[in-house]
């Protein structure tokens, strides 16, 4: 079959929620676009990540929430319908169907190209095709790298022949295992641990470092560990995996401390790298494999004429789907204006410069109990020289929190920028406290005086009452 030629004026590498969103803003500046996808439209956060995981996580927490109810306690006495919640978590991902997304390209206008697409050159992507065709694209304006991250392994000799679970495979698995190893401390380990647990599986968690959750406030790890331990995990510290091998259909896990584990899977949950490998970045001067490097408006700052643009994880600066899909609306809109010679809005809030994705960073993690940060922890605070106070309190303690059941257990932090007047970060762990984390973003990101704080008023009685709580020993 012979090769195609295409002219458009923006190419978008990777039809993820940041890919779409680049796409979209794009299209309606009235740029014609085009998105090339190798595997689904939707990418990882609709099939394997966001979608999934919190289909498996939200019967975990709605049943750990009844348990702390008289009245309803006994009511939820018995194990989760694993096949009923895996069967919902099939429905979340359209059963790995991307023909919804699909018609919303269509619906906006934006093309699709299927097929492993890489840079070939300045403003030019060479997409391979299923059928074998060559489809070769040129960009008049921009090319936007979209294309995420993928799960980092570490260099265990014959972890290939094991078969390891990575995130895919855990949000996707089709049956609970017998025993889950689950290597790692961050998000996705105590996420899936907790998911897995619950639906019949017996999870060991295997943490090189002394803590879970590392990047965020300590006690949010401990508090997490305390809910995996309460719910019949085995969480384990300071201890590194040596050896795997597969026997006889189950895994045999060597540990550092001279030990030895069992499991029939075994999930490694130990970072991320970017999706660059092969999507010829030496093409145009720069490392295949490497994160990206780029300025406020997500432009890549190695390459000449400012032409590249990589948006999203890929360029390292706040791996996650919410973040991603931020930069790209602001990176759509700064190609639409450059292309039409129109001027940046380059203010700290303007509309064409990122600065969320670096100073006021939320994220909720959906365990039991629940996590929700934004912004600096106290000792990142205390790194970059801010002099600060920190300020907890016990959420059990707030008269909303009891309404959520006997035995509540919670922590929430502020920290303080005791020379401008505002919040760095703010933490909360407890049932529930997701919900909270949008009023502590806006504090955050707005740079909210501490003293006006006092004047947003919280609903009475509900947990938002912490917010009074935490002002009122920030006064003494």
């Amino acid at each position: 079959m012979n090769d195609a030629s295409r002219t458009y004026d923006v190419i978008v590498i990777g039809a993820g929620p940041v890919g779409e969103n680049v796409a979209d803003r794009t299209k309606a500046a009235g740029l014609s676009t085009v998105v090339v996808e190798s595997e689904l439209v939707g990418g990882e956060c609709s099939y394997w990540a966001c979608m999934p995981s919190k289909a498996l996580l939200r019967p975990v927490i709605a049943r750990a929430d009844a348990r702390r109810l008289p009245g309803l306690s006994r009511a939820v006495d018995g194990p989760l319908d694993a096949a009923a919640v895996l069967g919902r978590r099939d429905e979340f991902t359209s059963h790995w169907k991307d023909d919804g997304q699909v018609a919303w390209l269509d619906s906006v206008g934006v093309d699709l190209i299927r097929g492993h697409g890489r840079l070939d050159g300045p403003r030019q992507v060479a997409v391979r095709t299923p059928d074998g065709t060559t489809v070769r694209l040129t960009a008049r304006h921009a090319v936007a790298v979209c294309t995420g991250t993928t799960a980092a392994l570490p260099p265990l000799p014959g972890l290939a022949e094991v078969e390891p679970w990575i995130s895919r495979d855990a949000t996707s698995a089709k049956k609970a295992p017998g025993r889950l190893a689950v290597v790692g401390g961050g998000v996705v380990a105590v996420e899936m641990a907790n998911a897995w647990q619950a639906l019949g599986s017996r999870v060991t968690v295997l943490v090189r470092g002394r803590r879970l959750l590392p990047r965020m406030e300590p006690f949010a790890g401990e508090l997490v560990a305390d809910g995996l331990r309460e719910a019949g995990a085995d969480v384990r510290f300071g201890v590194s995996v040596t050896s795997v091998a597969r026997e006889g259909g189950e895994v045999r896990i060597g540990l550092d401390d001279g030990g030895e584990l069992a499991a029939d899977e075994i999930l490694f949950a130990t970072g991320r790298k970017p999706h660059t490998d092969d999507i010829g970045l030496d093409t145009v001067g720069l490392t295949p494999g490497d994160w990206l490097d780029v300025d406020d408006t997500c432009r890549v700052t190695a390459v000449p004429d400012g032409w590249l643009y990589a948006v999203g994880d890929v360029n390292h600066r706040a791996l996650l789907t919410h973040q991603g899909k931020y930069q790209g609306r602001i990176a759509g809109a700064v190609i639409g204006a450059r292309a039409k010679g129109e001027p940046l809005d380059e203010r700290p809030w303007g509309a064409h410069v990122t600065t969320a994705d670096t100073a006021a960073v939320p994220q909720v993690v959906f365990t039991d109990p629940e996590v929700g940060a934004v912004g600096m922890t106290a000792e990142e605070a205390e790194r970059a020289g801010r002099r600060t106070k920190v300020v907890d309190y016990d959420l059990a303690n707030v008269a909303g929190a009891s309404l959520y059941g006997d035995g509540y257990r919670g922590r929430a932090r502020m920290v303080v920028d005791l020379d401008r007047g505002h919040l760095l970060g703010v933490t909360f762990v407890g049932p529930g406290v997701g919900e909270l984390l949008h009023s502590a973003t806006v504090a955050v990101a707005g740079e909210v005086p501490v003293e006006r704080l006092w004047h947003a008023v919280p609903s009475y009685p509900t947990i938002s009452e912490i917010w009074l709580r935490l002002l009122e020993t920030y006064r003494g």
